[in-house]
């Protein structure tokens, strides 16, 4: 008899898979029919093999079955996904990260403090890892945004780039105090090429899983512009 073994392994194409089961299929049912015809009916075929072949191929045909309703249940989500990652676009948001960019005279960045720091030292640099502007600040305890005009140390006013913020959180006795910096901007738009959306926001490809918060418009310059 025929063996089916392997036909069970997955593959991307369902249809292939299934037409080798219906030929494996067709010989087995013919090999059955000729040593049932051939068979000594004094000494008769034993029938467990043949049994044990008809659940393997039902068990094959259960399991692709079982493949193409995940993959329904995949392209549904992925849909429903990119969907709900359009809706993104045009509006200003929050993701993990502390580099940005410099659009419309400002590059936003929010972070968030446990306890208060007296003692803070912001500093951003430029692509190149050039210092273009430092500020001392003193931070309360909470979650506030620090908004940029692209005026650098010695006055010079940059209008675009891409920047890195560094905050140096330190309480009034010079301890460290832990921060999270995160980047703020506006997603312009959204690249489905990769495994998961990615927004980009001023040029910066940021994953959807990292955006933490969404709003309509970019919040005004507050009492933490640098």
């Amino acid at each position: 008899m025929s063996n089916i073994s392997g036909i069970s392994g997955t593959g991307s194409n369902l249809d292939t898979q299934r037409r080798t089961i219906a030929d494996n299929f067709d010989t087995f049912l013919q090999l059955l029919i000729t040593q049932l015809k051939n068979q000594n009916p004094l000494e008769p075929m034993d029938t467990n093999q043949f049994t044990q072949q008809l659940v393997q191929f039902t068990s094959v045909e259960q399991q692709l079955k079982t493949n193409e309703y995940l993959q329904a249940m995949l392209a549904s989500t992925q849909n429903t996904t990119n969907t709900q990652a359009v809706a993104y676009v045009g509006k200003t948001v929050t993701a993990s990260g502390t580099t940005t960019e410099l659009r419309n005279g400002q590059a936003a960045w929010v972070f968030k403090l446990d306890k208060p720091a007296e003692n803070t030292m912001v500093t951003i640099k430029d692509q190149k890892g050039n210092v273009v502007y430092t500020q001392e600040m003193s931070l309360k305890a909470g979650t506030d945004d620090i908004i940029w005009d692209g005026t650098t140390s010695t006055g010079a006013k940059l209008t675009e780039g891409r920047f890195t913020i560094t905050i140096d959180a330190r309480d009034s006795n010079g301890a460290y105090v832990p921060v999270t910096t995160q980047l703020m901007g506006v997603v312009e738009a959204v690249d489905f090429s990769g495994n998961e959306p990615m927004a980009i926001i001023g040029g910066l490809r940021v994953p959807l899983s990292s955006i933490t918060s969404v709003a309509a418009t970019m919040p005004p310059a507050g009492d933490k512009d640098a």
